[in-house]
């Protein structure tokens, strides 16, 4: 099933929000900022089940102003941080610090124990820091908000996180939302 998709991160970090904005306000700001069809709404679980969370963000939707654009959501809620994902790839680390050829060890922590990582930011800005091999002023300067966002980009396959449940099922929606708006859209195409 091939579906034409472009993606565009809606970053609304430097737009004037009030400090304890709702997650619907935050919500219409991006749809009002950046139209889609299909809306990835992150929400960390944070000790929270999963189900929880999903039910937030589907509350959330609900409360958008009926004018708002209603796009199909898509739930994305790791169970600490979504940083986590990103610490089984020390290539993509590597390469996202700028320094492919760093030798030493980043020490990933093993799958299994991913999620259970007490601040996975904090341990994924570290590895980011130490495999750049900066030092003083240059890593005192050195973007590591920026570079982190990009080792998603860099990660080839994500396969190996389907042992994680909150991969998982983040997987299985997509897979599910995808099929439907394939069949949405096979059914609003004229006979050819």
């Amino acid at each position: 099933m091939a579906l034409p998709l472009q993606g565009r991160w809606a970053d609304t970090r430097r737009v004037h929000l009030p400090r304890r904005a709702t997650l619907s306000e935050r919500i219409h700001l991006a749809l009002d900022l950046y139209p889609c069809e299909l809306l990835f709404i992150h929400r960390d679980a944070e000790r929270e089940p999963r189900d929880l969370r999903v039910a937030e963000i589907q509350e959330a939707l609900h409360r958008l102003p009926p004018s708002s654009p209603q796009p199909t959501a898509v739930c994305v809620v790791p169970v600490r941080m979504q940083e986590a994902w990103l610490l089984f790839d020390e290539m993509a680390i590597k390469v996202a610090a700028g320094n492919r050829t760093f030798r030493e060890n980043l020490n990933l922590p093993m799958l299994k124990d991913m999620e259970l990582l007490p601040d996975p930011k904090s341990a994924l800005y570290d590895c980011l820091r130490r495999a750049s091999g900066l030092h003083g002023r240059r890593l005192q300067s050195f973007p590591v908000g920026q570079r982190a966002r990009r080792v998603a980009d860099l990660i080839e396959d994500f396969s190996p996180l389907r042992a994680l449940p909150a991969f998982g099922a983040l997987e299985e929606d997509v897979k599910e939302i995808m099929t439907r708006l394939h069949l949405r859209r096979d059914t609003s195409q004229p006979p050819g």
